[in-house]
């Protein structure tokens, strides 16, 4: 997330998650042709966030985002009179329940949806939204290949083919690193696809990958695999996976004596990683989408606004990728003929250079992906600390 960083903790407010009624006459139907037509004093935008589970962190700051870019467009009028209500549905971090979140939404008459931060989840809204002609902003998910993806599905962050590539470069070009193996979360399409992307920048610039090991989201214990490695003696470490086992398997793999450099992607932004990984994951980068410290007026603004309402600042990158989504869909939403979902997706698709508080955001002819710069962050004490950062035209892909 930035540039000179350091992370605090995770805000500790949380905001209420709006109901359908909300005090609301409004009313919406849907048509024939699929999406969803408002009526009444009110445009509804959904958001689905892992506000419970094992992804909470990035769920309770892309709502607070959420709320915080709705709010303020409402105290600027709304859109054309009418007030956006944020309507917020809990995937209880699985894209099970992702799922059946994003159809409630769509039951309830949204005329977009928002979310989600993991690609599991974030597939299959993007499976049900495709099926009512309803558009979906993606908040963090990174995989490249969404279903939908330049059809009915957006996003607002970079993507793995960038991710990938920028540590690879990173590691070979920054870290001197040669011999590098994978850790990979078998369970999560983020993390496969992640590695699949570092291992062939990493290649193609000189590098080895001398070995690949797989767990499964919610292993705790990861002794065998970490033998294997330490047989093969590796000088980095690349684990593409999320903070919840990251930590721990950071922490085992030095107790073990693995003594690698150990790097990641954006799966790694939460303050708890620190918690669970302890002094032994001190040093390791990964790759972010912004940072609180960034000099930028749009960081600053946002920090301001968020700390009036919040206090602090977010604990993670997803507050502003949250508020970004939203104020994004909010801009579409003033721009569109209608405010009719059909209408709405268009306009999304034509957003060009939108000033996003994660940077500029253009949409139009890029097939849902933005192109987007990307930062690396080193873990320390008390935060992430700003290490480089790179344009899409540094990194080989």
């Amino acid at each position: 997330m930035n540039l000179s960083i350091k992370w605090l903790a995770i805000a500790a407010a949380t905001v209420a998650i709006a109901g359908c009624n909300g005090g609301s006459t409004a009313s919406s139907t849907t048509g024939d042709t699929g999406g969803s037509t408002p009526s009444g004093d009110t445009i509804k935008v959904g958001l689905v966030a892992s506000i419970n589970g094992a992804l909470k962190p990035w769920g309770v700051d892309s709502q607070s985002g959420a709320q915080l870019a709705a709010d303020e467009i409402n105290a600027a009028g709304g859109v054309n009179g009418k007030k956006i209500e944020l309507i917020v549905e809990d995937s209880n971090s699985t894209p099970e329940q992702g799922k059946t979140a994003a159809e409630r939404l769509i039951a309830k008459g949204c005329v977009a949806v928002v979310g989600e931060v993991a690609s599991g989840i974030t597939a299959q809204i993007a499976n049900a939204a495709a099926e009512k002609k309803i558009p979906v902003v993606a908040v963090g998910a990174t995989k490249t290949d969404l279903p939908g993806i330049g059809d009915y599905v957006f996003r607002v962050c970079y993507t793995d083919d960038l991710q990938g590539p920028v540590m690879a470069t990173f590691a070979y070009e920054a870290l001197g690193l040669r011999k590098v193996a994978l850790v990979t979360d078998n369970k999560q399409p983020y993390s496969t696809y992640l590695s699949k992307t570092f291992r062939d920048s990493f290649v193609k610039q000189g590098g080895q990958i001398i070995d690949e090991q797989f767990y499964e989201s919610g292993n705790t214990q990861f002794s065998g695999l970490l033998t294997n490695l330490k047989a093969k003696n590796p000088d980095g470490l690349f684990l593409s996976g999320y903070f919840t086992e990251v930590g721990p398997l950071v922490r085992q793999a030095k107790e073990a004596g693995l003594n690698a450099k150990y790097l990641g992607g954006d799966g790694w932004d939460s303050a708890e990683i620190l918690t669970s990984g302890g002094d032994a994951i001190l040093g390791s980068y990964f790759c972010n989408h912004y940072n609180n410290q960034e000099d930028r007026p749009e960081v600053k603004g946002f920090l301001d606004k968020w700390k009036a309402k919040y206090g602090g600042v977010p604990g993670t990158t997803m507050g502003a990728l949250g508020y970004d989504a939203i104020a994004l869909v909010g801009d579409a939403l003033k721009r569109a003929k209608s405010p009719t979902s059909a209408d709405v997706l268009t306009a999304i698709s034509e957003t060009e250079n939108f000033a996003g508080v994660s940077g500029s955001i253009t949409l139009k002819g890029m097939g849902g992906n933005p192109p987007k710069r990307a930062l690396v962050v080193e873990l320390q004490k008390g935060g992430q600390i700003f290490a480089k950062a790179y344009e899409v035209t540094d990194v080989k892909k």
